[in-house]
């Protein structure tokens, strides 16, 4: 997946071009920059950067802070910095683009060895600035990559999440709707997509999957609501609900019958939990926008290195 500031004659793209073999069958492996590396441990990963407009464009590459707010993955603004931002380095820090091209770069993330333990995050970003307009008005465009770096000695710690209740209500022109709230039982941030299918309706009506409208992001800890909009003209119900969500390879389910209310929101059900195989899915994290931003996605998986550290096998995305 490319993500680009697009404008009318295209934009600059960012993406991973390796993913570890040791994740392959991840579907986040190709889309985030996610890792658990002990304290001394230095990882190298190449991106690609492209060019879809007409003409050529000087490209800044860093990284800087990020965050998790409110079920978001906030990057933060400029150069902002954090520990993970000043463990990692792209080279080269600035590249020129022509018009068509792609160009490779190389982020590295050296985590010092006192690093303290725990969860960060970062982006990894490609900044194109346009020429002065009259008045001095200059507009940025950044596309990224997001980070998801876990310190600590041993393995990763495991991700888990379990969905908690489902909830029917109404959107404000009448659409029914279905709110699964999810809590982040694990030890890593999530991002979770999904879908609702409907089964036992009234006359035996089943519907669906519909799929999730937007990606969550939950930090460890975190209870979000993830919504699914369904169609205006299913009759009120009751039906028998069934939110299959995942994040990554770890998928989970939360089953419960509901029935939509005449307008607003009705009672919160709790769900019956259940992790879940080879439900259909509408699969792949989307690219989240923040303001003007759109983040790209990468995963990698380091090793502690000996020495001067050991790399590992990658595979081409």
């Amino acid at each position: 997946m490319t993500a680009a500031a697009q404008g009318a004659a295209g934009g600059i793209g960012l993406r991973l071009v390796e993913a570890p073999v040791a994740a392959k069958d991840d579907p986040r492996a190709r889309i985030y920059i996610v890792d658990h590396l002990a304290p001394g441990t230095v990882i190298e990963r190449r991106v690609e950067v492209s060019n879809s407009t007409t003409s050529s464009h000087h490209v800044a590459l860093y990284s800087s802070a990020a965050t998790i707010e409110d079920g978001a993955f906030v990057g933060a603004e400029g150069r902002t910095p954090n520990d993970v931002s000043r463990w990692t380095t792209v080279s080269p820090g600035t590249i020129d683009v022509a018009a068509g091209a792609k160009l490779t770069a190389v982020v590295k993330v050296a985590v010092p060895d006192d690093a303290a333990p725990g969860e960060q995050y970062g982006v990894v970003w490609a900044e194109a600035r346009s020429q002065p307009a009259p008045g001095g008005v200059v507009q940025v465009s950044r596309v990224g990559i997001r980070l998801y770096l876990s310190v600590g000695p041993g393995g990763a710690p495991a991700p888990d999440f379990a969905v908690e209740a489902l909830t029917p209500a109404r959107s404000a022109k009448g659409a029914p709707m279905v709110t699964a709230t999810v809590r982040n039982t694990g030890g890593r941030a999530l991002d979770v997509t999904g879908t609702l299918l409907l089964s036992n309706g009234p006359g035996g009506l089943s519907a669906g999957p519909f799929p999730a409208e937007l990606n969550t992001t939950l930090a460890v800890g975190d209870t979000k609501k993830v919504t699914i909009t369904l169609d205006e003209r299913l009759p009120a119900g009751p039906w028998d609900a069934t939110v299959a969500l995942a994040s990554g390879v770890t998928e989970r389910r939360g089953e419960a019958t509901i029935t939509f209310p005449n307008a607003g929101e009705g009672d919160a059900v709790a769900a019956r939990k259940d992790s879940m195989v080879g439900w259909p899915m509408v699969a792949g994290a989307t690219a989240a926008g923040v303001g003007l931003v759109v983040f790209g996605m990468a995963h990698m998986k380091g090793r502690r290195r000996r020495s001067h550290g050991r790399r590992q096998a990658a595979l081409p995305v």
